[in-house]
């Protein structure tokens, strides 16, 4: 196992993006050149630095010499150390407040859950506007300290780490426009909702893989919890009932949701699923990651209304009622059967007789003749057949073709059969 003095943010950042590495880009911001130290720095001359940094995976410890950070990472904007061994906060906070500019930082799977975040070093991360620690078994108590010291965080990442309950922060965070707490087992509303009192700017919440089973708040709570909340993503949460889905027009700037994987839409079809839910929300412009257009809405309402139009009175939604008001009351929709004709009674004519009979549509002609050799008496090598098309205004046509289906014909009921002898 490394130790705390093992490999280090600068060294890692000295062999990846040495010359020989990483090959010099010329332009703005894509490289630094800084020469060596009177003292003989183990550093080349040189490193090609582009201002997104990636350094995942690397097996860093501890963040090396804090000078040589500052002089190298002077224009770096974004930081990626997700999977390395930094479990001390102290050693990211030498990293980051040597990172001026930095706006995005990610600290996933690493093991920071083994020391406490002070203040002091939560300072060192105030510019950064995006900050993702999935994975990294954060605390309530180290989110809240993130928060105090991050005036302008934008988006936060949560994901993975095992949360339960949700801790409110003493102050709200009113920069926060993204939340992502996906895969956690946040089950119940009421931590749900705490979210909403510390972070009342939210645009977008994503809740994806939490067994979040219903939503339990008033209509006016849930438009006070969450005033700006533009987007939620609830795919395979645990909600399975349709009052859940009407308490989603609580928020009034809602306009995108995802709700696939829910146990309340596993019994109907991906028509019924889609159709419904646009139906229930009519503030929604998208849905699963789809637009919903001005058709597709008018079809969706109109589909709600001929669904409940025979449901007993007591189990008919309110939205059907709206719905009614709005277009009316609708016929249902004919039931057309699309399905291809497999017979037809036809008139088959030969010299003076006219015998009425039932014959397969998938068969060829060469497959009617045999069956018309006993009728007629005559062999399929002697037999002409014509088709009269009852409607037909041009006569008898020859069935000359003995490979060809019947149904291509169009054969109706009715239609008519001639059979003649072939004349030698």
């Amino acid at each position: 196992m490394d130790q705390p003095s093992g490999r280090s943010f600068m060294q890692v950042l000295c062999e990846k993006y040495s010359p020989e590495n990483f090959p010099y880009r010329r332009g703005p911001g894509m490289g630094v050149h800084v020469p060596a130290t009177p003292q003989g720095s183990p550093m080349k001359d040189r490193l090609n630095l582009p201002s997104v940094l990636v350094l995942n995976s690397c097996g860093i410890t501890c963040a090396g010499d804090e000078n040589e950070i500052a002089a190298f990472c002077a224009h770096v904007s974004e930081l990626d150390l997700s999977d390395n061994k930094l479990e001390d906060w102290h050693e990211v906070s030498k990293i980051v407040s040597n990172v001026p500019h930095l706006e995005f930082l990610n600290l996933s799977s690493n093991p920071l859950s083994l020391s406490v975040l002070e203040r002091r070093c939560a300072g060192s991360f105030a510019g950064v506007r995006k900050l993702v620690l999935n994975n990294s078994k954060a605390s309530w108590e180290t989110v809240h300290t993130i928060l105090q010291e991050l005036p302008d965080l934008e988006e936060l990442f949560l994901c993975l780490n095992d949360y339960e309950t949700v801790s409110c922060s003493p102050v709200c965070c009113q920069s926060l426009k993204l939340l992502h707490i996906t895969d956690n087992n946040l089950q119940d509303w009421t931590e749900i909702r705490k979210l909403g009192i510390m972070f009342p700017s939210l645009d977008t919440l994503i809740l994806a893989n939490n067994n979040l089973t219903t939503i339990e708040e008033s209509e006016d709570s849930l438009a006070r919890l969450f005033p700006n909340l533009r987007s939620i993503n609830l795919h395979k949460s645990g909600l399975h009932c349709w009052e859940d889905i009407d308490k989603l027009n609580s928020f009034p700037k809602l306009e995108e949701v995802k709700l696939l994987g829910i146990p309340l839409l596993q019994s109907y079809t991906t028509e019924e699923r889609r159709k419904l839910l646009i139906a229930r929300l009519p503030s929604i412009i998208k849905l699963n990651g789809s637009i919903v257009a001005d058709g597709e809405r008018e079809d969706s309402e109109r589909f709600f209304i001929r669904y409940y139009m025979e449901f007993p009175e007591e189990e008919v939604p309110f939205r059907y009622h709206e719905l009614v008001t709005k277009y009316g009351k609708l016929e249902p929709l004919a039931v057309v059967d699309l399905r291809p004709q497999s017979s037809a009674k036809v008139e088959v004519h030969f010299q003076d007789k006219v015998e009425e009979m039932s014959i397969r549509l998938d068969q060829t002609v060469a497959e009617l003749k045999k069956h018309l050799k006993t009728v007629v008496q005559l062999s399929t090598s002697n037999m002409l057949l014509f088709y009269l098309d009852q409607e037909a205004p041009f006569g008898p046509e020859e069935m000359k073709y003995s490979s060809r289906a019947l149904h291509s014909y169009g054969i109706r009921d009715g239609d008519k059969i001639y059979v003649e002898p072939r004349i030698k």
